[in-house]
């Protein structure tokens, strides 16, 4: 019989999406202490689904969120990227659209990348989701749990930021949602090899 899957994340805003967008009872969470690791989206995500399993000793999906402002980006260098959560820290939901102050364009698009790895000795597979958007100048939510970036991230065709959404919305157009569909008809494929 095969290890259940696990995933590990200590954010509990990352959880309840995960779980809900998911909806497989049979994928176990834990909070594991990874190091932080620098550079590429994709790096950062398969080094940290390797490290991941290797502690679990058994399958694992990790998860890593970026928030790129495309006046900020070049092919190579992309920001606040996946260092969004130290952009946060720093400069506040308040001063992070400042960064684009001098700028027209304000265009950004938010990524998530989730690793899956099966054992220590397997190569995580990774798999990516994609929202286009702006950033606005003011944070906009709809109460007091803020998670992120949301309050700032006006996604395409929507006059919500994620942070006023309804989650149910939120969780059919989200970065984390196209994603996580990709990694839903992979276990499905792995699955019913099996």
């Amino acid at each position: 019989m095969s290890k259940p899957i696990t995933f590990v994340t200590g954010n509990k805003h990352k959880l309840l999406e995960f779980q809900a967008i998911v909806g497989d009872d049979s994928i176990l969470n834990a909070k594991v202490d990874l190091e932080e690791i620098q550079g590429s989206i994709n790096e950062i995500s398969y080094k940290k689904a390797k490290a991941a399993a290797k502690i679990i000793k058994g399958p694992v999906l990790v998860e890593d969120t970026c928030l790129m402002f495309n006046a900020l980006s070049k092919p190579d260098l992309e920001l606040p990227g996946p260092y969004i959560k130290w952009f946060l820290d720093s400069l506040g939901l308040e001063g992070l659209p400042k960064l684009l102050a001098g700028f027209e364009d304000k265009s950004a698009k938010t990524v998530c990348t989730f690793g899956y790895c099966e054992d220590e000795d397997s190569e995580p597979i990774l798999f990516q989701g994609v929202t286009e958007g702006r950033i606005v100048d003011t944070p906009r939510f709809n109460n007091d749990e803020v998670f992120g970036f949301d309050p700032i991230f006006l996604p395409d065709g929507f006059e919500q930021t994620f942070g006023e959404m309804d989650k149910s919305v939120k969780n059919t157009i989200s970065h984390r949602y196209r994603a996580l569909e990709k990694v839903k008809v992979f276990l499905k494929e792995k699955t019913e090899k099996n």
